[in-house]
């Protein structure tokens, strides 16, 4: 199996600086690793992108961890690199299958908070949106799009007190489209707010934060689990090693992630879902040992 990292931009033959940890911990774990050309990956040259990868005989495994892209351009990706019979563990569909919230939401309907969407990109049409917000009486609410929040802007675009107040869901919606400009995918994704139990406040943000965990899957089986947040005290705790494993074999990827928290009651609640290529690994969790867990399973 390989592992393929972004280069410095505009220095091909170096790792992005950002990657340089993960990239030495895969190399002592064992693994063969290869850059992408940042630039060219950015422009969409995909072939370009990969010209620098050596020639090989027979089809190579490999895992990219780099930075988020979008579903089309990881489609760019993965074709490009099947050509040179480099085969990205997920394939297209199985990316945008975790990436994209609304694409997971049946698998994990049952374990995660109430939640609706629009399809319309930036687009915001306020009768539309308070008409498939009714289901949620008053609930308190957070906003989002398919991919990712505005959880550092929690009280300016994220956070909605009550789903029937008109204003404050313009108010929020309208500076989340604002804050992610270009940046914003497939459409406004509007969910739930359960209390789940508190951590700390965010030392920047003023974001409260709460005992969130990320878990890494390989297919179908838990690869680790790492507390998510850098700030505050875990005192230890994990969740329990065989949590959601019904729900995972269900999931149409073979390397992914899921977001899990407890609520104050004691259930178990799936934030969500995530390629395992582009999810970040956690301040708290050490390179080398999820590469050495990474190797172990290629072995």
């Amino acid at each position: 199996m390989r592992v393929l990292f972004p280069s410095q931009p505009f220095e091909s033959k170096s790792v992005d600086s950002a990657f340089e940890a993960e990239r030495q911990a895969a190399q002592q774990a064992g693994l063969e690793t290869h850059l992408v050309t940042a630039e060219a990956l950015d422009e969409g040259a995909f072939d370009k992108a990969v010209r620098r990868l050596p020639d090989v005989d027979e089809d190579q495994v490999a895992i990219y961890r780099g930075w988020m892209m979008n579903a089309a351009s990881y489609g760019g990706l993965y074709e490009a690199l099947a050509r040179r019979r480099f085969v990205l563990i997920n394939d297209a569909d199985q990316y945008r299958h975790t990436h994209h919230l609304p694409e997971s939401y049946s698998a994990i309907r049952d374990h995660t908070p109430k939640t609706v969407w629009t399809t319309s990109g930036a687009a915001f049409d306020l009768p539309a949106v308070m008409e498939s917000l009714a289901p949620f009486g008053g609930a308190p609410l957070i906003v989002k799009d398919y991919v990712k929040s505005q959880k550092h802007r929690w009280e300016e675009a994220c956070f909605i007190p009550s789903a029937r107040d008109r204003e404050a869901v313009r108010r929020v919606a309208t500076r989340f489209i604002e804050l992610q400009d270009d940046s914003l995918t497939g459409g406004l994704v509007f969910r739930e707010f359960v209390e789940l139990e508190p951590l700390t406040t965010h030392s920047k943000s003023g974001m409260p934060l709460t005992k969130e965990f990320r878990i890494f899957f390989l297919d179908g089986q838990p690869l680790l689990t790492v507390e998510y947040w850098e700030e505050g005290e875990y005192r230890g705790e994990l969740p329990p090693a065989d949590l959601f494993l019904d729900v995972a074999a269900r999931v149409k990827s073979r390397f992914f992630t899921m977001d899990v928290a407890r609520r104050t009651d004691g259930r178990w609640i799936i934030m969500e879902l995530g390629d395992g290529q582009v999810a970040g690994l956690p301040d708290r969790l050490d390179p080398n040992r999820f590469y050495q867990a990474l190797a172990a399973r290629f072995r």
